[in-house]
């Protein structure tokens, strides 16, 4: 299997570099090496390469950023992706895109699945489906995954940052009214390797953590597996608050809790997980 990564140096793209089948050749691509936005960019390199899968981890993720860098934001999670997928239809290789919960306005009661219609609350879910739109144009049999709430060992991410604000404080106060399922990077690797592996694959699956939390809950869940390698967060007192009092440029959605309708993947088990970060 021939296969070129973009974001190879995010969490998601060094999950993938651990995890690749030594059998497999690889082309990774930080942003440095291509910049995905630049459409013949992309052509050469898919043209000089042949990847028969391309996967795509690279990303813009700062979500309250976004609603100021617009232009960026639509230029790396849609314009890039549509690119790839151009450059993957004209080459006969398969695409992997990796998007979003943050597409749904969280107004539905129960998990979002695979059929559910997006309705994004904020710029950065609105350019994630965007991509997910302009790839599905351009490559119908596209694989594009919905995740969600990714940490891992590497990068930033909730889990390194709770950790890093209970260096210097003893009062931590996290949202408690937005719900979510908390994906272990690792875990998604594997399950966009085992999909580049599988001929048939196409179209949208979610794919996320097998337990929904709040980010309060996701934080005493953290501070509890980490508390015996250090002590010190034993003192640390979380405090829940409302998504209203937690000032924030973006809007995020009440529920983004999702579901699959159509892939066998085993879901990430996020909390177990939480002790691969921590053995790290």
């Amino acid at each position: 299997m021939r296969v070129l990564l973009t974001g190879a140096y995010g969490q998601l793209g060094r999950s993938l570099l651990d995890r690749f089948p030594a059998d497999w050749v690889l082309l990774a691509c930080g942003s440095a090496e291509l910049d995905i936005t630049n459409r013949a960019a992309v052509d050469r390199i898919v043209r000089r390469f042949r990847p028969q899968v391309i996967m795509n981890a690279a990303a813009y993720t700062a979500v309250d950023k976004a609603e100021t860098d617009r232009i960026r934001a639509m230029k790396v999670n849609a314009i890039g992706p549509e690119n790839l997928a151009r450059a993957a239809r004209d080459t006969g290789a398969q695409l992997i895109h990796i998007s979003t919960d943050y597409v749904f306005d969280g107004m539905k009661p129960t998990p979002y699945v695979e059929s559910d219609a997006p309705c994004p609350v904020n710029f950065y879910g609105l350019s994630k489906w965007e991509g997910e739109k302009r790839v599905q144009a351009m490559l119908p049999r596209a694989i594009i995954v919905r995740t969600s709430w990714v940490f891992s060992e590497y990068g930033n991410n909730f889990v390194k940052t709770m950790l890093r604000l209970a260096q210097t404080q003893q009062t931590i106060r996290v949202v408690n009214d937005q719900r979510g399922c908390p994906t272990y990077a690792g875990d998604l690797a594997q399950a966009m390797i085992t999909l580049a592996a599988d001929a048939n694959a196409a179209g949208i699956y979610h794919y996320c953590g097998d337990k929904a939390v709040s980010w309060y809950e996701f934080a005493l869940t953290i501070f509890s597996v980490f508390s015996d390698e250090y002590p010190a967060l034993r003192s640390v007192e979380v405090c829940p608050i409302s998504a209203a009092s937690w000032k924030q440029q973006a809007c995020r959605p009440v529920n983004s809790v999702m579901a699959s309708e159509r892939t066998a993947h085993q879901a990430s088990c996020w909390d177990k997980a939480l002790e691969t970060v921590l053995s790290a």
